[in-house]
């Protein structure tokens, strides 16, 4: 799936809308495209797959397990990678890292539609997932770097409404791909695209610089260790049996790293090289904002999982079909995510936060009972518009209070730290309410879905409900860094 990255925080600011590069003068919305354009590319690519897992399973004899493999390499690599890719952007160039991410992202395309056999296509989503980490967590850091303070909400709105379009046309292109050409044509995909972010970034963005700290090694290895293991013990955990060693052995592993990480911050000759200092979680809108991250990605993207499947195994429709029926819900933050941008100033963001958050989890109740009442498409029209409303109220705000007053040597470091904690609440999610559902007597049958996602559904209501208290203690208006 998907993962979002954080932008600077929102302040008036008398600079004009243009910013000189050089002896070239670079519209502000030229900026805004080329940052936006490679994340795009990470987000479609997280999610349009997952209509091709059944013709790849017949093309290249696949198991089940390797089918989850597909998506779980992109998914650890990318979780994994991404503070120490900020580290390295801050030292090198935020613009660098993110080239070469985008380079070794589109080479790990081009390897992934030629693998010709299981174990070659998880490798390459393993260093796609790679490429993705320096792409993602870089590309909002540069945009608030590149765009005018005043700017910034619309830029960051704007920014979350490709974001949502990446999401929505995941499952549409995906599905549209693989009946109309091949499951290969969905990684052939990047290469054009990225043949054009990549000179536009050039052009567009100049470069910058975070803190010029060395590369916290030990801390790296520590707390990237702990994200691995957590993320690996979830995503097998329905599979292998909670209870079972291949699954309890990573998530203790990962609960013990965690305090090992921040006795290695807190120790004084390290703590100014720390790859996630714990001097960021003394900001209020950073810690909330990491909360409502994990929660809200844990109830609404484990939702998102299941009904697609409801979609296709429960009500017939092809993936296309059942890609095309989500779009009011995928679409609408493509649509809403501007303007909550544009409204942040205004309003304060707690304002929206919790607004967005309700709505979230108003819909998630409203898709619980009409999935187990055996309703039409028709009736899930409502809930599915709620949820995409609310989600575009939520992805703006939320990125702004990560860096709510932090300086710009801050800024990658934070936002690679709240993508790593949704991608790890993505894992969650998803293995988290399929266990409910699996626990409730489900199956992957037509009639097997009855009195099981209900209950699925609502927990996941009820996470997206702690994000609505976390969004209580959210900051009011952003302050100036």
């Amino acid at each position: 799936m998907a993962s979002l990255t954080t932008p600077a925080p929102v302040a008036r600011d008398p600079q004009p809308v243009r910013r000189t590069r050089g002896a070239r003068t670079v519209p502000v919305w030229l900026a805004v495209v080329a940052t936006s354009l490679p994340m795009f590319m990470a987000t479609l690519d997280n999610l349009v797959m997952t209509s091709a897992l059944p013709v790849i399973r017949t093309d290249l004899a696949a198991s089940v397990d390797d089918l989850a493999w597909f998506v779980n390499a992109y998914t650890l690599s990318f979780a994994t990678f991404m503070l120490p890719m900020a580290t390295l952007g801050d030292r090198w160039g935020r613009r660098r890292m993110m080239l070469g991410g985008l380079t070794l992202f589109t080479l790990a395309s081009i390897a992934s539609a030629l693998s010709l056999s299981s174990g070659a296509l998880i490798a390459a989503r393993a260093v796609q997932g790679l490429g993705a980490a320096a792409v993602m967590p870089l590309s909002l850091t540069l945009l608030a770097a590149a765009v005018p303070v005043a700017m910034r909400p619309v830029a960051i709105g704007i920014w979350g409404g490709v974001s949502g379009l990446g999401v929505a046309l995941g499952p549409v292109i995906g599905g549209a791909v693989v009946e109309g050409v091949s499951w290969q044509a969905i990684f052939w995909l990047n290469v054009p695209v990225a043949l054009v972010a990549a000179p536009l970034l050039r052009f567009a963005v100049p470069e910058s610089f975070g803190r010029r700290q060395r590369l916290d090694v030990r801390g790296t290895l520590v707390l990237g260790g702990a994200v691995f293991l957590g993320i690996w013990g979830i995503v097998h955990g329905n599979d292998d049996g909670w209870g079972s060693v291949r699954v309890l052995v990573p998530l203790v592993g990962a609960a013990l790293l965690v305090p090992g990480y921040v006795a290695h911050a807190r120790s004084t000759s390290r703590r100014d090289f720390a790859v996630l200092p714990l001097r960021l979680f003394a900001s209020r809108g950073f810690s909330v904002a990491n909360v409502i991250g994990l929660s809200f990605t844990i109830g609404m993207f484990g939702a998102v999982f299941l009904l697609a499947q409801n979609l296709q195994i429960v009500m017939g429709y092809s993936p296309l079909e059942a890609g095309l029926r989500t779009l009011p819900w995928t679409a609408a933050p493509m649509l809403v995510a501007p303007v909550a941008g544009m409204l942040a100033s205004r309003t304060g963001l707690r304002v929206l936060l919790v607004s967005g958050l309700v709505l979230q989890a108003g819909a998630l109740v409203w898709l619980a009972v009409v999935t187990e009442a055996g309703s039409t498409y028709a009736s899930f029209v409502p809930g599915l518009v709620m949820a995409g409303v609310g989600m575009g109220l939520t992805f703006a705000p939320s990125a702004t209070a990560v860096l709510d007053g932090m300086s710009d040597d801050d800024f990658g470091t934070a936002s690679s730290a709240n993508s790593t904690i949704r991608e790890f609440g993505v894992a969650l999610g998803v293995a988290g309410l399929t266990a409910v559902f699996l626990g409730n007597g489900g199956e992957l049958t037509p009639t097997g879905y009855t009195g099981a996602i209900g209950p699925a559904l609502l927990v996941g209501a009820a996470a997206v409900g702690v994000a609505v208290v976390a969004a209580l203690f959210a900051p009011g208006r952003p302050r100036t860094p």
